[in-house]
C-alpha cells in the first residue's frame, strides 16, 4: 500500500456513486418533514402527491393497513393515507431534506415500520461521509489532514462492507456510534470535507473483499486483535493487535495526545454497591446477590485488557464477560467505563469494601484504527496511506468507484 499513488480526484456525477440509507427516525409516531427548497413528495409508485414550498412541513404517521402512511398536509385540514413507501425530493440539487429540523443531503424516505413510522435518508455515499468524518474525527489544524483522511478511507469501507446489514429495518445503518456518528449537514466542516473528497471513492480490501474497517477513539498504548475483544470469533487477520509506541518515554505514544490517553474512575463502597446491583441485574444475574464483597480482574487479553471481572457478593461469585465489563462497571448509571483497559484497586475494611478506583487508559473497543493514534501519527509526517497499512496490516487500498 505504501506505493499507491495518491488517489484521483473524486467522481463529478453522482450516478457514479453508490448510496447509502440511514435511519434517522426508527418505529417512531410520527416524523416532521420539509425541505429548505421547493420539494416533491412522490408515493409508491413515483407518482407525484404533491409540489410543496420551502418549510412547509408535512407530517408523517402510521395509517390504517400493514403498509398505511398517513399525511398531514400544511394545506389541507385533513389528513391523506397512502402506501408505503412515500419520498421526499427537493427540486433543486442544491437544497436540503429537513427531518425533524435537521438538514439532510438526497432524499428522505418514509416507511412503516412494525408500529410506526421509520425516516430513512437514501443519500450518496460521498455526501455522507463528510458528516461522519466531521463527527468521528474532526479537523484540529492542516498538519491532521492526513489522519482525517485516513479516517475517511476507514469510514467509507465501513458503509460499503456493511450495506444491507440493517436491511430488515429498511436501510444499511443507523447515525449513531452503533454503526457510524451522522449528523446531517450542520455537523459538516469545509476541511474535512476537503479531505475527504481526496479520497473520493478508494476503499480497503483483503483477498478483493471490503474489510471490516473498524475504529475507536483511543487505544491507550496498543490495538488489540478482533478475537479478543469480539470473543468466539475467528481471528481477522487484519484486525490485530498495533502497537502505538514510538519511544522510550512514558508517554511515546501516539495517542497520547487524546484526553482520554490515561484516566481514572473512582466508586465507594455505597456507589459501587448501587451501580453493580442495577448493571448486574440488567445483565440477568440474580436480584438477590446481597453485598458487594470484592472486584478483581480474573483474565486479561495480551494486550491488558479485562476479559472477565469477578463480582464478588455476599450471595456468590459472579463473573463479567469482556464485552459486559464496560456496561456493568459504570462510573454513574448513565455513562459507561471508557475502556476495558484498566487495572482496579479495591479497599476493604473488616471484610466491607469501602472504595474502588479503575485506573485506565484508551477510549473504546480497541480494535483497528486508532483515531487519536491516527493525528499523532499523521502530526509526525505520517500520509494516510502509511497510517491505513499500519493499523489494518495486510490490506490493500484500492479505488472502487
Amino acid at each position: 500500500m505504501a506505493g499507491c499513488a495518491r488517489p484521483p480526484a473524486p467522481p463529478t456525477r453522482l450516478a457514479e456513486m453508490p448510496a447509502i440509507r440511514v435511519g434517522i427516525v426508527v418505529d417512531r409516531d410520527s416524523s416532521a418533514l420539509t425541505a429548505t427548497g421547493q420539494f416533491r413528495v412522490l408515493g409508491a409508485d413515483g407518482a407525484i402527491l404533491a409540489v410543496v414550498d420551502a418549510g412547509r412541513t408535512w407530517r408523517a404517521e402510521p395509517g390504517e393497513g400493514a403498509d398505511g402512511i398517513r399525511l398531514t398536509r400544511p394545506d389541507r385540514p385533513e389528513p391523506v393515507v397512502v402506501p408505503a413507501p412515500v419520498s421526499v425530493r427537493t427540486e433543486r440539487a442544491d437544497d436540503h431534506v429537513v427531518i425533524n429540523g435537521r438538514r439532510y443531503r438526497g432524499e428522505a424516505v418514509v416507511l412503516r415500520g412494525s408500529i410506526g413510522v421509520t425516516v430513512v435518508n437514501r443519500v450518496p455515499l460521498e455526501l455522507y461521509l463528510p458528516s461522519v468524518v466531521a463527527l468521528e474525527l474532526g479537523f484540529r489544524a492542516p498538519s491532521d489532514r492526513e489522519a482525517v483522511m485516513a479516517q475517511a478511507v476507514a469510514a467509507r469501507t465501513y458503509a460499503i462492507r456493511y450495506r444491507g446489514r440493517r436491511a430488515a429495518l429498511g436501510f444499511d445503518v443507523f447515525p449513531t456510534d452503533a454503526d457510524q456518528v451522522y449528523g446531517g449537514v450542520d455537523a459538516e466542516l469545509p476541511e474535512v470535507t476537503d479531505a475527504t473528497r481526496r479520497t473520493a471513492g478508494w476503499v480497503l480490501t483483503h483477498r478483493g473483499e471490503p474489510i471490516q474497517a473498524l475504529f475507536h477513539s483511543t487505544c491507550g498504548w496498543s490495538t488489540e486483535a478482533a478475537e479478543q475483544v469480539f470473543q468466539n470469533r475467528e481471528p481477522v487477520p487484519y484486525l490485530r493487535a498495533v502497537s502505538d509506541r514510538f519511544g522510550r518515554g512514558r508517554t511515546d505514544y501516539y495517542c497520547a495526545i487524546s484526553p482520554k490517553f490515561r484516566w481514572r474512575e473512582e466508586w465507594d463502597g455505597a456507589e459501587i454497591n448501587a451501580i453493580l446491583a442495577q448493571t448486574l441485574a440488567q445483565t440477568g444475574a440474580s436480584a438477590n446477590l446481597g453485598r458487594v464483597t470484592n472486584l478483581r480482574v480474573s483474565k486479561t487479553t495480551p494486550t491488558g485488557r479485562a476479559a472477565e471481572l469477578v463480582v464478588q457478593t455476599s450471595g456468590g461469585e459472579i463473573a463479567v464477560p469482556l464485552a459486559r465489563v464496560r456496561e456493568v462497571l459504570r462510573p454513574a448509571p448513565d455513562r459507561q467505563l471508557l475502556s476495558n483497559l484498566f487495572q482496579l484497586h479495591v479497599e476493604r475494611r473488616g471484610g466491607e469494601l469501602v472504595r474502588v478506583v479503575a485506573a485506565g487508559a484508551g477510549y473504546g473497543h480497541g480494535v483497528g484504527m486508532c483515531q487519536f493514534g491516527a493525528v499523532g501519527r499523521a502530526r509526525a509526517g505520517w500520509d494516510f496511506r502509511r497510517i491505513l497499512a499500519t493499523y489494518y496490516p495486510g490490506t490493500k487500498l484500492e479505488r472502487l468507484y
